[in-house]
């Protein structure tokens, strides 16, 4: 971490708000590659950031994190050269503008298995929360203040009788207020997202949905899901 990194630091924790700052570590932090699914990825740069609610000091490599969610459009490309079982709710995709919200209904070898034809990986719990906190401590993607229908997609109501894709969703990349300090969209709402961390059996997810209301979506936050769960709150993004 550089001086100049170290003192943006210390002042953040200092006033509790940081959302004025635009990138975190590096001149290189942002910058883009396309992955071999298409899908644009921007770089986490090395370094140090705080991570979970007791805001343990860590470190990690550098490595690219998908810019959007996996959307329905590059899963059904990926379903095509596959053969692979389609994931639940699929047949809900079918109106105007699901191609570009994030795929649902995805269990985690569903994830897994697209990562991998691509080259790609699930991210560890470790770098979704670096991505979605830079190296301040943020409490959400956007920084401290608290969140608003300008930042993400979430505490909205659940029923069975919902078109998920079209009533509930939205756009991958719509918040643009919402975005991390590395320039990744939807760390907060919209579907959790899978990781490749265990607890006990289960897996972790991060992020928070379309369905969770404030405290799920903040950046520390985490729950867990059956690695087999198939549902309307989780989709995924890789990392590589």
């Amino acid at each position: 971490m550089t001086r100049r990194s170290l003192l943006l630091t210390l002042l953040c924790l200092v006033v509790g708000s940081c959302q004025s700052t635009p990138h975190s570590g590096t001149s290189e932090s942002g910058k883009e590659i396309r992955g071999n699914d298409g899908a644009p990825m921007v770089l986490v740069a090395a370094g140090e950031f705080l991570y979970g609610e007791d805001n343990e000091r860590m470190s990690l490599p550098a490595f690219y994190m998908d810019k959007y969610e996996v959307t329905v459009s590059r899963y059904a490309a990926f379903l095509q050269t596959t053969g692979r079982q389609e994931p639940e709710y699929w047949n809900q995709r079918r109106q105007a503008g699901a191609e570009n919200k994030p795929v649902i209904g995805a269990d985690w070898d569903d994830a897994y298995a697209y990562c991998h034809q691509y080259g790609k990986r699930l991210p560890t719990q470790e770098e979704w929360e670096k991505a979605a906190r830079g190296i301040d401590g943020r409490k959400y993607p956007w920084g401290n203040a608290e969140p608003t229908d300008q930042y993400a997609n979430y505490g909205r109501e659940f029923s069975p009788e919902l078109n998920y894709y079209s009533e509930r969703l939205t756009p991958v990349g719509s918040y643009e207020n919402g975005k991390s300090p590395f320039g990744v969209y939807d760390l907060a709402g919209n579907v959790w997202k899978w990781t490749s961390s265990d607890y006990q059996g289960l897996k972790y997810v991060r992020g928070g949905s379309w369905h969770d209301g404030t405290r799920n979506i903040a950046s520390a936050t985490r729950n867990t899901a059956e690695r087999s769960t198939r549902v309307t709150v989780n989709g995924f993004r890789c990392v590589q």
